[in-house]
This record gives structure tokens, sequence and C-alpha cells, in this order.
């Protein structure tokens, strides 16, 4: 009878501790730092894309193809290689450095591979479904002067209590034509040190 009566006292504990377990949610604004684990966020792909667009567009290459050519540098943004040992959404940076290259105003982008079937799809249904006067011409895409890909890489150092992760970003902008790499980047200023609790299993 008493190892029922224990039994119950239990339940019912854990039931009003259940009960009691709310979360809450803080609505914050979009630039706001929120670094709660000490992993690569969103913060860190928004600092490192507008370093690495303004390392690009304020190099001497630039200046060299604007004279040269007389018009802004056509990019399509390549992979980004992930060669961390935590989970990054690649195509997050992706997109967000090409959009801080785009509002530049000093390079055009082009879609890419994913992007061009859904667009290419679009135009060809027009060919038969949309007006002569309104329909889009096929073959007049502007082809990419330039790839932009890049890699990010860590460096962990840990002494069971704290570690320092030190996050290395490089990228290049390589010549569609020639395969010549034009320009190279890297960004190393995103480096966290995580302190871990005695007490941690």
């Amino acid at each position: 009878m008493k190892k029922y009566f224990v039994l119950a006292l239990i339940l019912s504990v854990a039931s009003v501790l259940t009960g009691c377990v709310s979360s809450t949610v803080e609505r914050v604004d979009f630039d706001s730092q929120q670094d709660l684990s000490g992993y690569w966020n969103d913060t860190d792909a928004r600092i490192v894309s507008n370093d690495l667009a303004e390392q690009l567009t304020d190099s001497s290459w630039y200046n060299r193809f604007i004279q040269e050519n007389d018009r802004k540098p056509v990019i399509i943004i390549g992979s980004i290689r992930n060669n961390t040992d935590e989970h990054i959404n690649t195509s997050i940076i992706s997109k967000k450095l090409e959009i801080s290259l785009i509002n530049t105003g000093k390079v055009l982008s082009v879609a890419n591979s994913s992007e061009r079937k859904e667009i290419r799809d679009e135009r060809d249904d027009q060919q038969i479904n949309a007006s002569i006067d309104s329909a889009k011409n096929i073959g007049n895409e502007t082809a990419a002067d330039f790839m932009l890909r890049g890699d990010i890489k860590t460096i962990v150092d840990s002494d069971g209590l704290k570690s320092v992760r030190t996050y290395f970003i490089t990228a290049e902008l390589v010549d569609i034509e020639t395969n010549t790499k034009i320009w190279l980047g890297e960004n190393s200023t995103i480096k966290k040190v995580i302190r871990y609790s005695a007490t941690r299993f």
C-alpha cells in the first residue's frame, strides 16, 4: 500500500511540475546579435557576407574590369563548401553574399543552375500560352563573366572547460572563360569563446 502511495505522490508531483513548465517568446530586432550556442549563426553570415562583398568590389580587379569593358561585371554565385565540424546551411551564406553584392550597386548577379530551370520553364510556357507581344524571347540570357565560390573552415582550441572557435571563410572569383582566379578574399574575424560549467556531464 505504501509503495502505491509513493508512486501516486511521484506522479502527482511530476504532473504539477509539467504543468508549471512554460515557454516565452521574445521578438528581437533582425540585426541584433543572439549568440546562444557559440556555433555559426545568422549574425556571422551577415558580417562575413558584407565584408567579402566590400573586399571584392573595392579590389583592383574591379576597377580594371570597368576600365576595359565599360560595364558592370556579371557574377554567378557558386557553391560554398562547409568544411567545419558543425552543420551550417551554406545556402544561407550564398544568398546573403549575393544580397550584399547586389546592394553595392557595383555588380550584376544572374540566376544559378537551380533557379534557371524554374525561369526557363516559365519562359517555355510563355511561348505557348502568352501573347506574342508579351512572351519573352528564348536565347537572350545574360551570361556570367565570373563565378564566386568559397569554403568555410574552423579551428577549435579547447581545454575542457573552455573552447575557442575561429571561423575562416575564403572566397574566390573565377573567370568562367579562362578558369583564372582573379580575386581571393578571406575573413577570419568570427572568433567565439565558449565556457562550460564545471558540473557539466
